[in-house]
C-alpha cells in the first residue's frame, strides 16, 4: 500500500478512477456482450449455434485459468507492468476476434481475450484502492460494485444495437479505441507501488507444472460437456480420451498444488468448512447466473422472434433490482445482519427466477420476462458479497489470497459449466419433445387435417400450385414442431437451474454465520477482485 501523504488526489485520482472502472467494465462487457450476436455469428460463420456457443465458453475457461494467477502475474512482473501487459493483450485480441474468418479462429482469439480480461478485472481494484485513504475505501468499493453489475448489463444493449443497425465484429472492434486509452493513461497517471519500486524484491517462481495441470483439466473437461451430446458421450474415442485427460489434469492440479513448496494456491485452506461449503453455494451462483444469461437472448430471439436489442434491454430490469438492493444488502451487513440470511434471500429468488422462466409460452412478450429479470438481479445483490464474507469466515490472513482466488475460480468455472451444460441440455430435451410431439401428429386427426388444408389454401391463394402448396404446408408444420420442441427446451433450462439451487440449498447448513469484523472485512474488499 502507498503511504497516504503519496496518495493522488484532484485530477490524477479521478483519472485513475475512470481508467480501473472503465476497464474494469470493458472486460464484463465483453462477458456478455457475445451473448445476443450468437445467431448472427454462427449465420456469418456457416456454423451451429452449439458450436459457436465457444465463442462464449473460450473466454470463460481463460477468465477460470487466469484468476486466480492474477495476484502470483502481479508479483512476478510487477502490478503495473502486468496491468499494462493485459491491457494490450485485451485490445490485440480483440481486433483478431473482429477479424476472424473461421469459427475456430474467433474462438482462439475468444480465449486470448480472455486472458486479457480475467486479469483487468482482478487487477483493477486493487489499483483503484490505492488511490484512496483507507477511510475512503469502502467509497472506492461501492464506485467498483456498481461498475461490476452495470458491464454485465450494458455488454447485451450494446450488442443489440449493434448487432441489428451494424455488423457482429464491431463489438470487439469498439474495444480498441478504449484499449489505447486505457494503456496510455496507465502510464502516464497510475503509480507503481513500493514493492515494484524495489530492484532487488524476491520474484515468486512461476510453476508452468501446475499452470498446465490446470488448463489440461479445466480445457478437456468443458470439451466434454460441449461437445458429449452431439458425439454420444464415452461411445465417441475423442470425448473418452478427454473425460480421462480431463480427470488427470484436476487430480494432479490438486496434488501439485498440496506438494509443491510454493504452490501458486494454497490448497490446505479448502479444510475449513465454511470456505468449501460457501464455494459449493458460489459454484451454483455461477452455474445460475451466468446459465440463465446465455439461455435468455437466444431464447427470445430464436424463439419468441425479438431482435437483439430487444433481447439486451430485456436483461435491464435485472441489472437496475440489482444495483437497487446492493446498498442495502451493505449496509444491513454493516449494521450486524447476519451474511446467511441474504444467502437465503437470495437463494429463494434465483430459484423463483428459474421457475417462473420456465412457464413461458410461444405468445408471451417481455413483459412476461420483467418479473423474472428482477427475482434475478435481487438474487445477485443478495448472493455476492455475503458469500464471499462466509467464504472468509475463519481464514487468518495469510489465507485469506488463496481463499478468495478459490472463491473467485469456482464462480467462473460454475459460469463456464453453467453454458456447457445448458448448451447440451437444449440439445437433449429438444429431442425429446420433438419425438413426443411428433409422436402425437395423428394422420386422422380432423384438427391437424384442418391446419394442413388451411395452410396448403393459403399457399394457394398466394399463387402457389397446388403440389408445392402442399409440401409447403407439411414444411409448415415441421417448423412448428421444432419452435415448440426448442421452446419446451429452453423451458426445461430454466426448470434445470431451479433444481440445481434447490439441490444445493443442504450446504447452507454447513455455514456458519459469525460476523467479520472490520479488519477482515477491509482485507476481504482489497483482495476480492
Amino acid at each position: 500500500m502507498q503511504d497516504s501523504k503519496n496518495l493522488p488526489t484532484g485530477f490524477a485520482r479521478a483519472i485513475i478512477v475512470i481508467t480501473t472502472i472503465s476497464a474494469a467494465i470493458m472486460e464484463l462487457i465483453d462477458v456478455s456482450i457475445v451473448n445476443v450476436a450468437l445467431s448472427d455469428i454462427s449465420g456469418n460463420l456457416g456454423a451451429t449455434i452449439e458450436d459457436t456457443s465457444w465463442v462464449v465458453t473460450a473466454y470463460a475457461i481463460a477468465n477460470v485459468i487466469i484468476i486466480p494467477l492474477t495476484g502470483f502475474l502481479a508479483r512476478l512482473f510487477g502490478r503495473k507492468k502486468y496491468y499494462i501487459i493485459s491491457i494490450i493483450i485485451f485490445t490485440v485480441s480483440s481486433y483478431m476476434c473482429g477479424q476472424a474468418s473461421s469459427l475456430m479462429m474467433l474462438i482462439i482469439s475468444r480465449f486470448v481475450q480472455g486472458i486479457g480480461g480475467g486479469a483487468l478485472l482482478s487487477t483493477s481494484q486493487g489499483i483503484l484502492f490505492d488511490a484512496f485513504e483507507p477511510a475512503k475505501r469502502p467509497m472506492a468499493s461501492a464506485m467498483f460494485g456498481m461498475g461490476i453489475v452495470l458491464g454485465p448489463t450494458i455488454g447485451p444493449i450494446l450488442g443489440g444495437v449493434i448487432v441489428d443497425n451494424y455488423s457482429w465484429p464491431l463489438i470487439f472492434y469498439i474495444n480498441i479505441p478504449f484499449g489505447i486509452v486505457a494503456t496510455l493513461l496507465t502510464l502516464r497517471f497510475i503509480r507503481r507501488t513500493e514493492e515494484e519500486k524495489n530492484p532487488n524484491r524476491e520474484k515468486p517462481q512461476i510453476d508452468f507444472t501446475g499452470i498446465g495441470f490446470l488448463a489440461l483439466g479445466v480445457g478437456c473437461l468443458q470439451y466434454v460437456l460441449e461437445r458429449g451430446e452431439a458425439d454420444d458421450w464415452f461411445n465417441d474415442r475423442t470425448i473418452l480420451i478427454l473425460s480421462i485427460l480431463a480427470a488427470f489434469g484436476l487430480i494432479a492440479f490438486v496434488y501439485r498444488e498440496l506438494t509443491a513448496p510454493q504452490p501458486m494456491i494454497h490448497l490446505e485452506v479448502m479444510k475449513r468448512r465454511n470456505l468449501w461449503a460457501s464455494n459449493i453455494l458460489t459454484f451454483a451462483v455461477g452455474f445460475g447466473m451466468f446459465g440463465s444469461v446465455f439461455i435468455f437472448p437466444v431464447l427470445v430471439q430464436r424463439i419468441l422472434g425479438y431482435t437483439p436489442t430487444d433481447a439486451g434491454f430485456g436483461l435491464v430490469p435485472s441489472a437496475i433490482s440489482a444495483i437497487f438492493c446492493m446498498p442495502i444488502v451493505g449496509r444491513a451487513m454493516t449494521s450486524g445482519v447476519p451474511p446467511l440470511v441474504f444467502v437465503v434471500i437470495g437463494f429463494s429468488f434465483f430459484i423463483g427466477h428459474g421457475y417462473t422462466s420456465s412457464l413461458v409460452t410461444p405468445d408471451v412478450g417481455l413483459p412476461f420476462f420483467f418479473w423474472t429479470q428482477v427475482c434475478r438481479g435481487i438474487g445477485t445483490a443478495c448472493l455476492t458479497v455475503p458469500l464471499i464474507n462466509q467464504a472468509m469466515v475463519g481464514l487468518s490472513p495469510k489465507e485469506m489470497p488463496s481463499g478468495i482466488a478459490l472463491t473467485n475460480m469456482l464462480r467462473q468455472l460454475g459460469g463456464a459449466f453453467g453454458i456447457a451444460v445448458m448448451n447440451t441440455y437444449v440439445a437433449q430435451r429438444y429431442m425429446v419433445h420433438r419425438t413426443d410431439l411428433v409422436s402425437h401428429l395423428q394422420v386422422s386427426d380432423p384438427n391437424l387435417i384442418q391446419r394442413l388444408a388451411q395452410t396448403q389454401a393459403g399457399a394457394i391463394n398466394l399463387g402457389i400450385n397446388s403440389v408445392q402448396a402442399t409440401e409447403f404446408s407439411y414444411k409448415t408444420l415441421d417448423l412448428a414442431v421444432t419452435k415448440q420442441g426448442f421452446l419446451l427446451a429452453y423451458s426445461d433450462c430454466f426448470m434445470l437451474i431451479t433444481v440445481f439451487f434447490i439441490c444445493a440449498i443442504p450446504f447452507m447448513f454447513l455455514l456458519r454465520t459469525k460476523k467479520m469484523d472490520k479488519a477482515t472485512i477491509q482485507k476481504v474488499a482489497e483482495e476480492s477482485h
